[in-house]
């Protein structure tokens, strides 16, 4: 069995509808309990990556293999995905005005457990709800709100890592989470982030950013950087506070000189 979680090998991706190519050869891999930071420019292919990963309608895999546990997640449906063990936390959560946060946290549950399990019992899963709601500081008031309908941008990250603490993924995908919170709900988020890791040691995360600011909250094992549609550089953490004082100009690679 293979020593890591996620294995991206040499994925190229383009536009579903305009056959346009995004991706063009992504090699990352990713251990159990480790924490990848992924960042670019916009248009470098970041969030296509995390859509692909996850298995969106909107873009075709034309090469290579992403693997989870060792198997082939490019065979499986977006929903066999999830119940593989792969989590995408979305950069913009849709508002489901009418559905409450327990309701459709429970639906959520219940679509990841087998024929044979049956669906969670409603005391089984009220006793979780109230563990994770505990775990993450947030007052249980909450889960009885309409899913995102008129959050402000934190609390509908928020949302997010709670759905995250009840799926109990081996893998989550964030993408963007930082995208457009104050610091008071980025410190916020990040704590609840960080109280998952440390309650399961075993979780893979890879978190796509633009900004180093996030990182200062969420400590990451490792750092890329995705330019057209590939990583064009690995590093630690302190590659983030390189890109933060220099930008990304010094990681481009120039281009062929003309012949003749």
């Amino acid at each position: 069995m293979s020593e890591h979680l996620l294995e991206i090998r040499n994925v190229h991706a383009r536009v579903e509808e305009t056959g346009l190519e995004i991706l063009r050869g992504v090699d990352l891999a990713i251990r159990p309990g480790e924490m990848h930071a992924l960042m670019g420019p916009n248009g470098s292919g970041k969030s296509t990556l995390a859509k692909v990963i996850s298995g969106h309608p909107g873009y075709e895999v034309t090469e290579g293999e992403i693997l989870l546990d060792g198997q082939d997640v490019l065979e499986l449906e977006p929903d066999e995905r999830g119940r593989a063990g792969l989590f995408l936390a979305f950069q913009y959560p849709a508002e489901i005005p009418g559905v409450s946060i327990a309701n459709f946290l429970r639906t959520a549950i219940n679509a990841r457990r087998t024929e044979e399990e049956g669906d969670m019992d409603v005391f089984a899963f009220q006793k979780k709800l109230t563990e994770k709601l505990s775990l993450l500081k947030v007052d249980p008031t909450f889960a009885a709100r309409y899913v995102n309908d008129g959050f402000s941008g934190g609390e509908k990250k928020r949302n997010e890592i709670l759905q995250m603490a009840m799926l109990e993924p081996r893998m989550a995908v964030l993408d963007e989470t930082d995208s457009g919170l104050d610091i008071d709900a980025l410190r916020i988020v990040s704590e609840g982030v960080n109280t998952l890791r440390g309650h399961d040691g075993a979780m893979g995360v890879l978190l796509i950013t633009h900004y180093k600011r996030i990182l200062e909250y969420l400590k990451p094992d490792r750092v890329h950087v995705m330019l057209k549609g590939r990583i064009a550089h690995s590093g630690g953490p302190e590659l983030a506070d390189q890109l933060e004082e220099m930008g990304y100009d010094w990681l481009h690679e120039p281009e062929p000189e003309p012949v003749g």
